[in-house]
């Protein structure tokens, strides 16, 4: 349930702030921000939902899901295709998130 609750938070994060992106800097439809600032506002409350006790370190560790997800919306919906350096930063952050939420601690 966790990883479903950053997919779907980074999916809201990313799209909301994509439909604000496309309204105010490609000229779309005023309803664009609307609906983008609805879902961002869906994103956060979203992560009120993990079980995870700290806020900052849930929010830490969003960021770098967020990255990994973010180098995919522009692969797939820019058509910006990431190379290796974005790859290998995406790797990274991953693992940083596995440290910061999986770690044992004691």
């Amino acid at each position: 349930m966790t990883i479903i609750l950053f997919i779907l938070a980074g999916l809201a994060e990313i799209g909301g702030g994509y439909l604000v992106w496309l309204w105010l800097r490609e000229g779309q439809p005023f309803w664009y921000g609307i609906v983008g600032s609805l879902i961002l506002v869906i994103y956060g409350v979203i992560p009120t939902l993990q079980s995870f006790p700290s806020f900052g370190r849930v929010y830490a560790a969003y960021g770098g899901v967020f990255i990994i997800l973010s180098v995919l919306w522009g692969w797939g919906i820019d058509k910006k295709t990431p190379d290796t350096f974005d790859w290998i930063g995406s790797v990274i952050c991953l693992i940083g998130v596995g440290v910061m939420l999986w770690w044992p601690r004691g």
